[in-house]
Formats: structure tokens, C-alpha cells, sequence
């Protein structure tokens, strides 16, 4: 590969599972770049990336770290993704703004699993991406082997680039690699270069056998290179090289590379990749169908509201110069900033590809696209929240706190939209919900922590309903005298169920005037607000109630009257209409890869669910979508269950369906904790 002139800034977005090591390559990669001066260890919690108290807590990725830098005077973004797959929107709102997506994993084949959603991702919107196989110096399978497990997660063909060399024995760590393109041998150095040696006579037979494999996964998409295979001819290497970027920049391929981020090992052979097969950010900007002339655009990609800075908008600018002072989408720039990591540099402007922060933009939102006359703002759409999969009720643990309870959810849900709070009517409950247990810890953590709110979390209530089994008619009268016009009303109503999901029906039969004609509605009214507290504890629904008959005074009646007498008469008619506890119903799709639908079928049953059945999951080759019905009770933990099963890729939805009967024992243990909860 020859020596070129500078390019444009470039974006890489590190993603990969949970423990994979993008952490420790992206400090390697800071490190071997100069942007740091000592590699940051995750162990010791001295990493540029995972700053916040959260991260350093749990030793693990909460959120983007992104950190500017240069190789070679080409001037790069690395953005470092959180690899738990409850924060994966982080993850995905990165590689939409990136160049190209470095995918990293170990080398175990019973985790290639967890890579598929991640290459679906990417597929579906067309973006470049290689995949480095990390820990390569813990290995203990054959690379062959765990391509074949890769690339079955795979949509597009993984292309080997290094054969690993390892000692005599087969269970030898690995010492070095061979390019397949450039068929040279390097030993690795932890902390430099790696050094060029012999070509050792162990691996020159693979080394031939696998550099053959890689040219005839190039050739499917290059007539030229096709015919010089079939005539014995071998391709040279700059032809080899070229072919290789035009196929990642059209997202043909996947390159695959080999290292050990921690021991420095096959992070330059990296760098190189980057630095001469990643597109330019033109490239980009027209693959996502953004005009490469016109005025100043930029998107926000990231919302950060820092303890002493307030809030900073990160954007990837597609069209620059943008300027401090300049005014995007109606908001001034307050300033803009690089980062690495936490530090900020501020600088004075921003040109076309770069990563910068912009502050004090406040109106802005993530996604949201900049342009200084503010057309295009639905230029380029942003991916919807996630649905959530699990939530928790949660409330300051001083009153005081309330208030500035809701402005702190409102930034944290601004910062994660994969993060959503609602006050629920039903069960008068604050609830948070998210992706996870974990994601939810980190957020209450935040708060805590940012914000000086520690709050109380419990699981939130199920919003159970009651209804009656038998009709009634019941006769009540509500008389009070006390100096001066007194009250009085006097009705007869028959109660009755209704089909499940009627709601709640009123009429009358009232003939020759015995109930004026306006104060029937207050009767109305008072039979529903009887209805939200039924004699089991739960809102009544699918009741009729009619007004029979009755009798007024020409004085003592009244609006108010009557309205009494329609609370009372239900309060003392539904205990005798043999009263139910119904519960919500939700209709659930449970989606994980084939090999896990059997256990997900159990999973489902063991919760009292009804299979409904299971299909193909459609464009998702290998997966299956299981539908069920389910009790909202038995929902909540639901996801933390089915991630175990499924190495962390399986999800669902559920929706709202119907309610049904609920007795027995478990509807006693429900109304002995609603009257418990409310003494």
C-alpha cells in the first residue's frame, strides 16, 4: 500500500458484546496514535473512555466515549460503544454516524451468536464494517472454526486477512500473523511495531490455501479478478488492495483481522486498514443521501448534559465549516469542542467529517439536523427509541426531591432515548422504563450521583380491574337534615355484567317524572366514581347500570343529592354481585435465533403463558418470532430470563390483548396486597 496524501476526518465506531475488549482497543489505538502518553487499563480504572462514576463502578462501558485523534496525519474520530446489550441504542446512534463500524469479538465460537443483531444492523443500513477477532492471545480453537460459527451470523462474507502463527503445537498461543495480501510474516511486540520475519514452512501451506479462499470471495464481485483465477494468473497486490476497499466501502464484505488489544498485539495492522480502505466522509455523506455541496449540516447523534458544562450536543458534520457564534436550526453555537474523552479542547471551528460537541445548544435534540437556514431538518431520520422491556416504579427518597425528580428524568431520557418515564393513572405510579435491569441501576446511579436525588425503586403494580358475575337491584336513599334545606334522593338501579371489554354502559327507564330529568346524569356520575375503587381494591369495568325508578323532594333534592345516592348504591350493590379480579392480558411476540425457540416455548408456558404459535422472524434468516399470550404479571422480569437463555439476543414486545378471570389463590394473594397497600 502506498504512502497517499491526508485525508478528510473519519469516523470508527467500536462495538461489539459485553467483554469483548473494545475498551481495551481503543485505548491501544489512543495510545499507539499518540493521543495518550501511558495506555489506559480497565482493570485499574485509567481508561480515557468509561470516565463516568458508573463505568468506573462496574468496570464496564455505560455510554459513548469519544476521543479525536491522528495516524499518519490523518485526522480520526474513535467512538468506543457500550458493549451490554442494554445499551445498545449508544451503540447504534454511533455507527450511524461513523465511516465505517470495527466489530469486535472473542475468539469463541458459542458467542458468535451475540454478533448477529449487530450485523443485521449494519447490513440493513449499508455501513462498512470490518470485525477484529480480540484475545486472540487466549485462543484455544482454530480461526477456521470460528469463521465457520461468524459467518453464520453473517449476511455478508467474511474475508479473512491474517492466518495466525502459532508455536509447534497445536495448542500454542499465537505469536505473530501472515497478511494474505502482501503474504509477508510478522512476529508481535507487545507495545511496538510488530517485527517482519521468515515466513515460518508451518503455515506457508494454510497461508496459500487461505489466501486463495480470499481472492475467490473477491472475485464474486470483480469480473476481471474472476478471469485472472480461472487463467492461473495472481493478481497484484495493489489490484488485491484496491478491490479489497472498494468492496468494504460498497459493504460487500467484511474484512476480518486478528489481534490482542491489551498486549498491543495487530493494533497497527489495524490502524493501516482504516487508514487505507475506510471511505471518505463524502463517501458517507452520500450513502446516506446527503448532498455534498450546500450549506453547513451537522447531526446530532448524542446529547450529554455534563455537571459543569451544561449540555453539549455531539455531532458528525457532514457539510462544514462550522463556527462558534454561528446560528444552526434557529440556536447560536455556544462553542465547540473535540474531545478525548472527558477533556474537552475548545476550538473555533469544525470542518466536514469531524466529531465535535457543540454547547449550550439546549432546544436541540439528538437527531436532530443543523443547518444555518434550518431546511433539511428531515433530511436524515433518526431510528425511534427502543420499545421498552423493562421498567420500575421508583420515588424520591425525600418528598422534597418530587419536583426535581421529573426535570432530572426528563435530561436523563434527553441524554438516552432508549430511557422513558411516565406517571401512570391506573396504579399512581412513576415509572422508568428501559432496556434492563442493569440500564435502569445505571440511571438510578445517575440520578444519585448527578443529580443528588437518591430514589426508592420497587417493581411496578400490574393495573388489575374487577367486574361482577350476577345482576342486582338495589334500592338506596340518601337523607340528611341538619337546620336549613337538607339532601335527598331516593333511587333504584339495577346492576349487571357486561361482555368483557363493553366498559361501563348507563341508561334509565324513569317514566312519570318520579327522578327529575336533571339530576339523572348526577346519578351517572356518582355510579362512576364508584367504579374506581370497586370492593376488591381495583377499578370496575364492563358494569351497565340502570336507573329504574326513585323519588325526589321539591326542596331537599339536588344534583349533589343524587350523585351520593348513585356512589352509595354502588358501593353497597357490587359486593353483592359476586365480584371477580380480572387481569391484564398481553399479547407477546418472544424473538431469539432457532436454536433457542424450544427454550423460549418453555420459558413462555412456565409463566403461565398460552403459545399461540411461532413463525420465521421475517428478514431475519436463522431467528424465529414465538407469540403468546401472557399475563402482564408474569411480564416483568421476562427479558432478564429470556437474555440468559439466548447469550443476550433475544427480545420482545408485548401489547395490551384482552382481560381475563382471575381466582384462586393468586387472586387472593393480589387483593390481600392491595388492602395491605392501602392501610
Amino acid at each position: 500500500m502506498g504512502e497517499r496524501k491526508a485525508a478528510a476526518p473519519r469516523c470508527a465506531a467500536l462495538v461489539g458484546p459485553y467483554l469483548s475488549g473494545k475498551t481495551s482497543l481503543f485505548e491501544a489505538l489512543l495510545h499507539t496514535t499518540g493521543a495518550t502518553a501511558r495506555r489506559g487499563n480497565v482493570k485499574d480504572g485509567t481508561t480515557v473512555g468509561d470516565s463516568a462514576p458508573e463505568a468506573r463502578a462496574r468496570k464496564m462501558s455505560t455510554e459513548l466515549s469519544v476521543a479525536n485523534t491522528s495516524y499518519l496525519d490523518d485526522p480520526w474520530t474513535f467512538i468506543d460503544c457500550p458493549g451490554s446489550v442494554e445499551l445498545a441504542g449508544e451503540a447504534t446512534a454511533a455507527m450511524l454516524a461513523a465511516d465505517t463500524v470495527v466489530v469486535v469479538c472473542e475468539p469463541d465460537s458459542d458467542k458468535a451468536v451475540m454478533l448477529g443483531p449487530i450485523f443485521k444492523f449494519l447490513d440493513d443500513h449499508q455501513i462498512p464494517h470490518m470485525l477484529f477477532i480480540n484475545k486472540m492471545d487466549q485462543a484455544t480453537e482454530r480461526v477456521r472454526e470460528l469463521l465457520e460459527a461468524l459467518q453464520a451470523v453473517s449476511q455478508r462474507p467474511l474475508v479473512l486477512r491474517q492466518v495466525p502463527i502459532r508455536g509447534a503445537e497445536a495448542e500454542s498461543p499465537v505469536t505473530g500473523y501472515i497478511d494474505l495480501v502482501s503474504e509477508r510474516a510478522y512476529a508481535y511486540k507487545p507495545g511496538q511495531p510488530s517485527e517482519l520475519i521468515a515466513m515460518p514452512e508451518t503455515v506457508r501451506e494454510r497461508e496459500a490455501d487461505e489466501r486463495q479462499k480470499m481472492l475467490e470471495r473477491l472475485s464474486d464481485f470483480d469480473d476481471g479478478l474472476l478471469e485472472q483465477l480461472l487463467s492461473d494468473a495472481m493478481p497484484a497486490r495493489e489490484e488485491v488492495y484496491a478491490q479489497l476497499t472498494q468492496d468494504l466501502e460498497r459493504d460487500l464484505i467484511v474484512p476480518v483481522f486478528l489481534g490482542a488489544a491489551e498486549r498491543d498485539h495487530g493494533v497497527r495492522r489495524l490502524l493501516k486498514a482504516l487508514r487505507h480502505e475506510v471511505p471518505q466522509p463524502e463517501r458517507t455523506a452520500e450513502r446516506r443521501n446527503i448532498a455534498t455541496t450546500g450549506e453547513p449540516l451537522a447531526q446530532v447523534f448524542k446529547t450529554v448534559h455534563a455537571a459543569h458544562t451544561g449540555k453539549l450536543s455531539l455531532v458528525r458534520v457532514w457539510r462544514g465549516p462550522i463556527t462558534e457564534g454561528m446560528t444552526l436550526a434557529d440556536v447560536r453555537v455556544g462553542g465547540i469542542v473535540r474531545l478525548v474523552g472527558a477533556q474537552q479542547q475548545k476550538v473555533q471551528a469544525a470542518q466536514t467529517g469531524e466529531v465535535v460537541g457543540l454547547a449550550r445548544m439546549d432546544p436541540v435534540q439528538t437527531g436532530a439536523v443543523l443547518t444555518p437556514s434550518g431546511a433539511g431538518a428531515d433530511m436524515l431520520a433518526w431510528l425511534p427509541a427502543p420499545r421498552p422491556v423493562y421498567s420500575l416504579a421508583l420515588n424520591a427518597e425525600k418528598r422534597a426531591d418530587e419536583v426535581k425528580l421529573t426535570a432530572a428524568l426528563a435530561r436523563l431520557s434527553e441524554e438516552d432515548p432508549a430511557l422513558s418515564s411516565e406517571f401512570r393513572e391506573e396504579t399512581h405510579e412513576l415509572v422508568l422504563s428501559g432496556q434492563g435491569d442493569i440500564h435502569l441501576q445505571i440511571a438510578t446511579d445517575r440520578l444519585r450521583g448527578r443529580y443528588n436525588i437518591p430514589v426508592v425503586t420497587r417493581p411496578p403494580q400490574v393495573a388489575f380491574k374487577e367486574t361482577i358475575r350476577k345482576p342486582i337491584s338495589i334500592h338506596t336513599r340518601f337523607k340528611r337534615q341538619s337546620g336549613g334545606h337538607g339532601q335527598f334522593a331516593d333511587i333504584h338501579v339495577d346492576i349487571k355484567p357486561l361482555p368483557r371489554g363493553s366498559g361501563f354502559a348507563f341508561s334509565e327507564t324513569i317514566v312519570g317524572g318520579v327522578v327529575p330529568r336533571q339530576y339523572i346524569p348526577s346519578v351517572e356520575e356518582g355510579a362512576r366514581e364508584a367504579l374506581k375503587q370497586g370492593p376488591l381494591g381495583f377499578t370496575v369495568v364492563d358494569v351497565a347500570v340502570t336507573l329504574t325508578s326513585g323519588q325526589f323532594h321539591a326542596v331537599d333534592s339536588s344534583d349533589m343529592a343524587f350523585k351520593t345516592a348513585g356512589r352509595q348504591a354502588m358501593v353497597e350493590g357490587l359486593p353483592q354481585c359476586e365480584p371477580v379480579l380480572l387481569e391484564p392480558i398481553m399479547e407477546v411476540e418472544v424473538v431469539a435465533p432457532s436454536a433457542y425457540t424450544a427454550r423460549v416455548q418453555r420459558l413462555v408456558s412456565g409463566r403461565r403463558g398460552q403459545l399461540l404459535g411461532y413463525d420465521a422472524r421475517e428478514g431475519w434468516p436463522g431467528w424465529d418470532a414465538v407469540t403468546a399470550y401472557m399475563p402482564a404479571t408474569d411480564i416483568h422480569d421476562l427479558i432478564v430470563e429470556l437474555r440468559s437463555l439466548s447469550h443476550g439476543v433475544g427480545s420482545y414486545t408485548a401489547r395490551f390483548d384482552h382481560l381475563q378471570e382471575l381466582t384462586g389463590r393468586l387472586a387472593d394473594k393480589v387483593v390481600e396486597g392491595r388492602a395491605a397497600a392501602a392501610q
